[in-house]
């Protein structure tokens, strides 16, 4: 007849550690199944942890107790040794699944760094294309919209041919006033593009005479 018993029951019935209760179901030596999501051990009855007990105990009393006592200290002794080895067994193929668990979550993880990396990459890029783009067409926007509004605005050279000024020193004086001039705020100059420009349309003899 069978009967079921919780590994805690059955590891305090032989003397033995729950480690090396699973270690023995692991191995095949116990026979357990789930019964409503719960583990249990099937145990003979004929040769349960109980009746074992109560056959040690029949042999006990029926030898003199010169030559009981070691043969069973012995035996718990070996008991000891084996619940110790089963339990190291145990820790190890624990410890063994710990590092084989903490290997792939690291690789997991690595992997999702790897793709958030190349996601970010993406992104700035895409977002640099974009700024560039917008750039690109107010610069095209203004420099359009600058030509159309200052038609009779001239470069410097220009200017300095339109006003005849010829000699090197004349035109670097003259150049130096301008500049000044533009610095002090002159609505008759602007800069566009880094460049000096001047509308033709005033008159400047009061900068270069």
């Amino acid at each position: 007849m069978e009967k079921l018993m919780k590994p805690v029951e059955y590891a305090q019935e032989l003397g033995i550690s729950r480690q090396a209760v699973y270690a023995k179901i692991k191995r095949g030596i116990l026979t357990a199944k789930s019964v409503d999501g719960k583990l249990y051990i099937v145990v003979d009855t004929s040769e349960s942890p109980e009746a074992q007990k109560s056959k040690k105990e029949s042999i006990s009393t029926a030898t003199p107790k010169a030559t009981s006592t070691k043969p069973k200290e012995n035996k718990d002794y070996a008991t000891l040794l084996e619940a110790k080895d089963e339990t190291i067994s145990v820790l190890k193929g624990t410890v063994k699944d710990l590092k084989k668990s903490n290997k792939q979550i690291s690789k997991t993880l690595k992997g999702e760094i790897d793709l958030l990396k190349e996601a970010f990459h993406e992104m700035r890029t895409l977002y640099v294309h974009q700024l560039e783009q917008k750039k690109s067409t107010e610069t095209i926007d203004i420099y359009t919209e600058e030509e159309e509004d200052n038609s009779n605005w001239i470069g410097l050279k220009k200017f300095l041919k339109k006003e005849n000024i010829k000699k090197e020193k004349q035109q670097i004086k003259a150049t130096k006033r301008l500049k000044k001039a533009y610095k002090n705020g002159d609505i008759r100059l602007m800069k566009v593009e880094g460049k000096l420009k001047l509308n033709a349309d005033e008159d400047y003899q009061d900068l270069l005479g």
